[in-house]
């Protein structure tokens, strides 16, 4: 059975986002949102996909900064 692999693109600048067990595997944001009863958007379900570089880009204009906490545990 032939293994297929799936491609992650960031939503935002189109960039292949490499997933697999090797030096240059890189990170991601991925977000699913249902909208609800009150949204404009009721019932739709949206996803998109960010790479790192997009993000930052994204929550550096946040007024409220993103929440960090560090994790002291890598797996």
């Amino acid at each position: 059975m032939e293994k297929k692999e799936l491609r992650i693109i960031c939503n935002c600048c189109g960039k292949e986002i490499h997933t697999e067990p090797m030096a240059d595997r890189e990170e991601y944001l991925e977000v699913t949102k249902e909208w609800g009863y009150f949204s404009r958007k009721d019932g739709e379900i949206h996803h998109f996909i960010l790479c790192e570089s997009c993000y930052d880009r994204l929550t550096e204009h946040f007024c409220i900064p993103v929440e960090k906490k560090m994790q002291t545990e890598l797996l």
